[in-house]
């Protein structure tokens, strides 16, 4: 079992994969720049020789770039649908730059306008952004929560944008424990997991998930409320994750830890408390 975090790139962007080295990382996750922020900041070419260098040094491998929060492909405002694709492709080209082998992506907001509306604009967004690059990574759409107008809570709302894409060999599916027990799966029995993967594969295929975010909940099942919890101390569980990661479809994947920072130490702790589940 592969198993990473999401580390920082402050200083210099090489200096993640360092971070990611001393915590004991099998693969890692990162923001290739500021997450809430439309200012972007050169990725030098020095630098990302050094990202490289370092990151071969370590052999760790996948590196996934995670798409920053302000980018919203189901807005309504026409602004900020035409912002939020001209920020995609420049993130999915920094993200190439870096070498990086994933792409992950939240689905998006339709502030309101409703699901059908939401669903079409993320379809066409993503149709025009593959055609204009030809992405040499997987960008991975990630399941959510599913508070107030996000989509992406269930997989036939992700099933449905996929089968929209014209090219969707460069797409895949970015599974969020955290995310997909809050908006109402069960995963913290054996048979809720089965469920739940079972519909996974009807609609999209298990040959398309390539990646487990690995969150404990800190709400109960079915809030649709977004708070992450240290792995075994949330409402999935500890024998929940024993499911997760010992699961044959699962266990081959990547998993990368998004769990709360509030000390020193914390991620050594949640990467240790994953890595003894596995049998």
């Amino acid at each position: 079992m592969k198993v990473g975090v999401h580390v920082s790139i402050a200083g210099k962007i090489y200096e993640s994969v360092d971070r990611a080295k001393e915590l004991g990382c099998d693969t890692f996750q990162i923001f290739s720049r500021s997450p809430r922020s439309w200012q972007t900041k050169e990725l030098k070419k020095a630098e990302v020789e050094e990202f490289k260098k370092r990151r071969k040094e370590a052999k760790i491998a996948p590196v996934i770039v995670h798409i920053p929060y302000l980018i919203n492909l189901a807005s309504p405002v026409h602004s900020l649908y035409q912002r939020s694709i001209s920020a995609y492709i420049e993130d999915i080209k920094r993200a190439e730059i870096l070498g990086a082998n994933y792409f992950v992506t939240h689905i998006g907001n339709h502030k309101g306008r409703g699901e059908k509306y939401g669903i079409s604009r993320i379809v066409t967004a993503l149709n025009q952004i593959t055609a204009q690059i030809r992405p040499s990574l997987k960008i991975l759409l990630e399941n959510t929560a599913g508070a107030g107008t996000v989509l992406g809570y269930n997989f036939a709302q992700i099933a449905a944008i996929v089968k929209g894409i014209k090219e969707a060999k460069y797409f895949g599916l970015c599974l969020d424990t955290a995310h997909a027990y809050s908006a109402g799966y069960n995963i913290a029995n054996e048979h809720g997991l089965w469920e739940m993967l079972k519909e996974i594969d009807e609609l999209i295929g298990l040959n398309q998930l390539f990646l487990i975010h690995a969150n404990d909940s800190k709400t109960v099942l079915g809030s649709r409320i977004d708070r992450h919890e240290d792995i075994g101390k949330g409402k999935i569980g500890r024998e929940g994750f024993v499911f997760i990661v010992n699961h044959p479809a699962l266990r081959k994947l990547p998993f990368i830890l998004e769990t709360p920072k509030k000390r020193p130490g914390e991620d050594v702790d949640n990467l240790k408390a994953i890595r003894a589940l596995e049998k």
